[in-house]
């Protein structure tokens, strides 16, 4: 097992009568999921459908805590203040309070008792990474926590970034554009990230509609590198633009793709270097359209 604090993220902690029927009348998952056995992974989306936060969140007693972007916190405490109203809810900004790790590899699932979440003697909650099952663990603990309690070998950011890359995770703000990226081209409904029976939120609309009347057009997927690349720039294959990359680490990236450029699977290039998809086994791909490819 490896364990790396991640120290770009912060917790929101939410309390309060009204705190989960409020984030239900928002979120893309149901609240109910986050019931002190497991937590939840979601997003909150523009009236129109398109990327704004993502987050993961867990039942600490009475309250909820969301795992988020740090540079995020504050823009997304005060969007989800301007929907507050009257409600009986209270959002903190808790990045002093609370630390985050993640832990992965083959064994990361023993620190789990009975594979739900848990809370060690020294205050860290632990859960199952909702996503995929080769994700991991999470863990929220005190400022402080010693991490080495668990276990394991402390991985390096690189390890972390090679690890999430390969499995096809994406994380803002490389992969996950504000106001332009649809969760289903990100992966969000392989990964756990949207409840299709729960009730209306922010974004369902155009979120079901892209779903069911398979309007997918790309995909966010890992790629091998030919060489030395950077985030942003275009993907080309015969001559036009069918896509750009997004996190580059070494000789793997993410790149969001054309469907057709995926299923061909070679003769892509972002700049001087070439580019081979690597589809994980749980990416479901539609069939592509051959006026896209």
């Amino acid at each position: 097992m490896k364990r790396i604090h991640l120290s770009q993220r912060s917790i929101i902690r939410i309390t309060g009568d009204d705190a989960r029927p409020f984030l239900q009348g928002l979120i893309s998952n149901d609240i109910a999921r986050a019931d002190g056995t497991q937590g939840l992974y979601a997003a909150l989306l523009t009236p129109q459908g398109k990327y704004l936060f993502d987050f993961f969140i867990t039942t600490d007693g009475d309250a909820l805590l969301m795992d988020v972007l740090g540079a995020d916190s504050e823009a997304l405490i005060k969007k989800l203040t301007m929907f507050k109203l009257r409600s009986k809810v209270t959002l903190e900004d808790a990045r002093d309070t609370y630390d985050v790790y993640a832990l992965y590899g083959d064994d990361a699932g023993a620190v789990l008792a009975d594979g739900k979440q848990t809370t060690t003697a020294d205050g860290a909650l632990l859960y199952a990474d909702p996503r995929l099952p080769g994700a991991g663990v999470r863990a929220i603990a005190p400022k402080g926590w010693d991490a080495s309690t668990l276990g394991g070998e402390a991985a390096t950011d690189d390890d972390y970034q090679r690890h999430r890359i390969a499995l096809g995770l994406p994380e803002a703000p490389l992969d996950l554009e504000k106001e332009k990226s649809i969760l289903l081209e990100s992966g969000f409904d392989e990964l756990s990230g949207v409840d299709w029976k729960k009730g209306c939120y922010m974004g369902q609309e155009l979120t079901a509609r892209t779903k069911y009347r398979g309007l997918i057009k790309k995909r966010l997927v890992p790629v091998a590198i030919d060489g030395a690349a950077e985030p942003g720039t275009d993907v080309m294959q015969d001559g036009k633009r069918v896509g750009d990359l997004r996190s580059v680490h070494g000789d793997i990236g993410l790149a969001m793709l054309r469907l057709g450029a995926i299923h061909a699977g070679s003769g892509l290039s972002a700049g001087d270097v070439t580019l081979t998809p690597q589809v994980p086994a749980w990416v479901q791909l539609p069939e592509s359209d051959d006026a896209e490819a």
